[in-house]
């Protein structure tokens, strides 16, 4: 009977807070200086916000945390969309977690709450305060990492370009150190775009190139070999003395495959073997 009588308080005091939920969500609009197209953003979930933790007072605990859980992806999305920092969200939950507690303390001395059950009251509802912070945060992450990968990965395919220049001959101008992921981009590209152009001959060129080691001049042989097996022939350019100098030294050998020290000359080969 005591179980029935309080949950029936419980719900009072979710119909309480559900009934101010408006009121709520204005007053939170005077302590930031959003400007309007923000704030048309912010709104709805800040509603979602104050439902949820409204309907957390009286419903499944499991329910409640399932609820958190799509609102924090949506949170997390709305934020990166408009590249806002994830203190606002934070923020907001800190600033209704309060709002909303005084609400919840105030029904529960109108009720005559024993001291164990506001306690049970309180605890729960922080525990889903605290539950928003988490799926929040985790969110929030999990696209920023995601974004920042994409941008990365789009940055990667526009440093390692392959440029047609005829119909069936294309150049790749490498610019800056060539590293294992560098040499992965380089691979998939000089694959990629060359069967996709139909391509007889392929110049890499390494003008730009400052060093040219054991491990760089083995990814090359490596995208050498793996564009003979698609029938596209390779020509690397812009091998200055130092950089032959240092092969040397290295013992690092190219014969297998055909050098120019610049890319007129490897452009002009390329050309007399298409004839």
């Amino acid at each position: 009977m005591e179980d029935v009588l309080l949950n029936k308080k419980l719900q009072q005091i979710t119909a309480v807070i559900l009934h101010k939920k408006e009121e709520l969500a204005e007053q939170k609009r005077h302590y930031h200086f959003y400007n309007h197209d923000v704030y048309v953003q912010l709104v709805p979930w800040r509603g979602k916000l104050i439902k949820i933790y409204a309907e957390s007072i009286s419903i499944d605990e499991e329910l409640t945390f399932q609820i958190l859980e799509k609102w924090g992806m949506e949170v997390a999305n709305v934020l990166i969309t408009l590249q806002l920092p994830l203190d606002i969200a934070l923020e907001e939950i800190s600033y209704y977690r309060n709002q909303i507690g005084e609400v919840i303390t105030e029904e529960a001395k109108k009720e005559n709450f024993s001291f164990d059950s506001f306690a049970k009251v309180i605890s729960r509802y922080n525990l889903v305060v605290d539950k928003a912070v988490h799926w929040v945060s985790k969110s929030y992450m999990k696209d920023y990492t995601d974004k920042i990968q994409s941008a990365q990965y789009a940055i990667d395919e526009l440093s390692i370009p392959v440029v047609r220049i005829t119909k069936e001959i294309g150049v790749i101008p490498l610019v800056g150190e060539i590293d294992t992921h560098r040499a992965q981009i380089l691979m998939e590209n000089a694959l990629n775009q060359g069967d996709a152009y139909k391509l007889r001959w392929l110049i890499i060129d390494l003008s730009a190139v400052p060093i040219i080691d054991t491990m760089v001049a083995d990814q090359l042989f490596k995208v050498v070999a793996a564009l003979k097996l698609i029938g596209i022939g390779v020509v690397l350019s812009g091998i200055r003395p130092e950089i032959s100098l240092t092969m040397v030294q290295l013992g690092v050998k190219l014969s297998d495959i055909v050098t120019f020290n610049s890319l007129y000359r490897a452009l002009d080969y390329a050309n007399s073997q298409m004839q």
